[in-house]
């Protein structure tokens, strides 16, 4: 119809290479991460034993616990052990709270993953619908409006912005709960309904600077499909101006569009860190600070693996994801 660009795609064998290479980085990537997060925690000056019993352990005490976590034997194998715990999900027991870290991780996760997905959701819609109508609008009352928002959306720090927002919403109004969390079952003494509430600021708070950069983001890229000669056809057409913008111009800039949106959400659960403290919510964020104020380096250790696994994960899945929209970048041998 003209107003798509369909660039042809590679054969079946430049596809499967393509995924092959991405598969090998992903791997490799996360064998790194793995060798720098344990070399970090583990082969740090000193004796972990004795950092997380403190100073006033006695050295039986401290020969005991050394013993436990394998601190005694070489270092090469304790990363075998620790690296083929994580393949099989046995992460070892937190020393703090003498239960399994899995379970522990796993318990915490049913709030931060939540938690992520709404940020990531109202970043989506806040994004899309202000770059949009900022490009709309270019040059005009509109497009300085948004460009004026995204700008103090950028410089206002999401742990402030958060505070704000229980001032107002939870003090002033009473529409949020201030903090806490109740839970995702009646039987917690919350429900559904009152879980979500409970994650609508911090998820606000988590969304403010993310939606900025996006909205910035998306006004540059819709901008620049703007001026695409297949847009000037299918106004000449007679499309609408609203049906133009939504149905084939963001279309098309949706290439580079959600490939940001990927990297975002990587942030965003990186992000939950800060905020899950500011709110008091019972998530990963929480979980890691309070590890590491107990000096219990084997939770430290998995949770900070598992946050550098994900932010790999995502980006391994952005990156497939833009080939799949854009199958030119296969061709480039990106």
């Amino acid at each position: 119809m003209g107003h798509h660009r369909s660039p042809a795609r590679l054969p079946d064998p430049a596809i499967g290479l393509f995924l092959l290479k991405r598969c090998a980085i992903f791997v490799a990537t996360l064998a790194i991460a793995s060798l720098v997060v344990f070399a970090v925690l583990d082969l740090l000056p000193g004796n972990a034993a004795e950092v997380m019993l403190g100073e006033s352990a006695t050295p039986e005490a401290v020969q005991a616990l050394a013993g436990q976590l394998g601190l005694d034997r070489p270092a090469a194998e304790r990363y075998a052990r620790w690296a083929a715990g994580l393949l099989t999900l046995d992460l070892g027991r937190s020393i703090a709270y003498d239960t399994p870290i899995a379970g522990l991780i796993a318990e915490r996760l049913a709030v931060t993953v939540p938690l992520a997905l709404l940020a990531m959701a109202l970043t989506t819609v806040i994004a899309l619908a202000a770059g949009v109508y900022a490009a709309a609008r270019h040059d005009r009352p509109g497009d300085l409006a948004v460009m004026a928002a995204s700008q103090l959306g950028l410089a206002v720090p999401s742990f402030w912005f958060g505070i704000l927002l229980v001032l107002l919403f939870a003090v002033k109004l009473g529409w949020f709960p201030a903090g806490g969390f109740p839970g995702w079952t009646e039987d917690e003494g919350g429900g559904l309904w009152d879980g979500l509430q409970a994650l609508v600021l911090p998820a606000l708070a988590l969304a403010a600077v993310q939606a900025a950069i996006l909205a910035r983001f998306t006004r540059s890229a819709v901008l620049d499909v703007l001026r695409e000669d297949f847009v000037r056809t299918a106004r000449a057409k007679g499309l609408s101006p609203r049906g133009v913008l939504w149905r084939h111009v963001l279309r098309n800039a949706l290439v580079p569009i959600v490939t940001v949106m990927g990297l975002q959400f990587a942030n965003l659960v990186t992000g939950t860190i800060v905020i899950e403290n500011v709110f008091s919510l019972p998530g990963l964020g929480r979980l890691v600070f309070q590890a590491i104020s107990n000096r219990d380096l084997p939770l430290v250790q998995a949770i900070v693996m598992l946050l550098a696994a994900a932010v790999i994960v995502i980006n391994f899945v952005v990156d497939l994801l833009y080939a799949a929209i854009d199958p030119r970048l296969k061709g480039q041998g990106a």
